[in-house]
C-alpha cells in the first residue's frame, strides 16, 4: 500500500478541542473585557478588597522575618544611638526653650489678630498613625501600602504626611490596609503655593517617576531654583501650609510659552516608614460645621428648657401668692 494514501489525521479520540491560537484570542478578549469593565464600572473592586483581606495575614507573616531582623539590628545599635539622641535632645531642648516662649506669645497675638480681622481660626485636622508595609508591585505606578484601612477609619482621598512633609494621598482603601499614591506618580496632582512669591500653581509627578514638575507655568513666571512649595489648601483635601517640594531645575525655551520646572519632593518615600493619615479638609470642615450645628441646637434646647423651668417657677410662685391672698381674705371675712 503506498504511503501517500495513508490518512495522517489523528483519530477523534485524541483531538484536543480548539486550537492554541483560538484559546489565546478568547483569553485576550476576556482580559480586555475585564479591564474595561473594571475601569468603567469598578466591578473588580469587591474582589480586589476580598483578595487584599485574605492576603493581609500572609503579607504580615512574610514581613515578620524582615521586621525581626530590623528589630534585632536596632536593639544592638540602640544603646549608642539612644545616648546620642538624648544628648542631642537636651541641647535642642535648651535651644528651643526661648523659641517656645516666643512662639506661645506669637500664637496668642495671632489668635487676637484673627479675631480682630474676623478671620477663621487655623484648622487642626485629625490624624491616624500608620506604618508603611511595602511598595506596591505595579512597575508603572508609585504606590505604597500602609497597615491601616477602613476598619481604622481611613477614607479615600486622605492626605498622607511624615515628619518632612506631604508624602501622597490614599487612593484605595481595603478593610485592613490602604494604598497610597505618592506625589511622584505620573497620575498624582496637587495644588501648590510658592512661599516666596505666593504664586499658586499645580504640580504632578513626572512620567519617569523620578520627581515632580510644575504644569502649565508661564515662561515669564517668577520662579527660582530653591523656592519652597507648600500646599495651598484650595483643593479642599490638603491643609494649607504643608511643605511639599523644592524647585531644582528651571528651563525657559524660546520656542515654548511654558517653562519647564522640576521639583524634588521634601518627603522621600524610600526612607519613610511611619506616616500620618490626615482627614480630608472638606470632610473635617463639614464635620466641624455639623458639630457646631449640633452644639447650637443643644444650647438652644438647654436655653428653652431653662426658660420653661423659669416660667413654671413663676407660675408656681403666682399660684402660691394667690392661695395666700385667698386664705387671708377668707380669714378676714366673718
Amino acid at each position: 500500500m503506498p504511503l501517500g494514501t495513508l490518512d495522517r489525521s489523528p483519530p477523534p479520540f485524541f483531538r484536543q478541542g480548539p486550537s492554541a491560537l483560538t484559546k489565546l484570542a478568547l483569553c485576550s478578549a476576556l482580559a480586555l473585557l475585564l479591564m474595561v469593565a473594571d475601569a468603567r464600572f469598578k466591578l473588580m473592586q469587591p474582589a480586589r478588597a476580598a483578595l487584599a483581606l485574605v492576603l493581609h495575614p500572609v503579607q504580615r507573616l512574610l514581613l515578620a522575618p524582615v521586621d525581626a531582623w530590623e528589630n534585632a539590628g536596632d536593639y544592638l545599635r540602640g544603646t549608642k544611638r539612644a545616648m546620642a539622641a538624648e544628648d542631642l535632645a537636651r541641647r535642642q531642648l535648651a535651644q528651643q526653650a526661648e523659641r517656645l516662649s516666643r512662639a506661645e506669645a506669637l500664637q496668642v497675638e495671632n489668635d487676637r489678630l484673627r479675631k480682630l480681622l474676623a478671620l477663621q481660626p487655623s484648622l487642626t485636622v485629625p490624624s491616624i498613625a500608620a506604618e508603611i508595609l511595602f511598595e506596591a508591585p505595579d512597575p508603572f505606578s508609585r504606590r505604597v501600602v500602609i497597615d491601616r484601612g477602613a476598619a481604622q477609619g481611613i477614607a479615600p482621598g486622605s492626605p498622607v504626611i511624615n515628619e518632612a512633609g506631604v508624602l501622597g494621598q490614599v487612593t484605595r482603601v481595603y478593610p485592613l490596609s490602604s494604598e497610597v499614591t505618592l506625589l511622584t506618580d505620573k497620575e498624582a496632582a496637587i495644588p501648590l503655593l510658592n512661599a516666596r512669591t505666593q504664586m499658586r500653581n499645580a504640580a504632578g509627578g513626572r512620567a519617569d517617576g523620578a520627581g515632580m514638575e510644575l504644569r502649565f507655568l508661564a515662561a515669564n513666571a517668577d520662579v527660582k531654583v530653591g523656592d519652597l512649595m507648600s500646599t495651598s489648601g484650595l483643593d479642599g483635601v490638603y491643609p494649607p501650609g504643608l511643605p511639599v517640594a523644592k524647585v531644582t531645575v528651571v528651563e525657559r525655551r524660546g520656542d515654548s510659552s511654558f517653562a519647564q520646572v522640576q521639583l524634588a519632593p521634601i518627603s522621600q518615600p524610600d526612607s519613610a516608614r511611619h506616616v500620618l493619615v490626615l482627614q480630608p479638609m472638606d470632610r473635617h470642615v463639614a464635620a466641624k460645621q455639623e458639630a457646631e450645628v449640633a452644639n447650637a441646637a443643644q444650647a438652644a434646647s438647654a436655653a428653652e428648657a431653662k426658660a420653661t423651668a423659669r416660667a413654671a417657677k413663676k407660675e408656681e410662685r403666682a399660684a402660691k401668692a394667690a392661695e395666700k391672698a385667698a386664705a387671708k381674705a377668707s380669714g378676714a371675712t366673718p
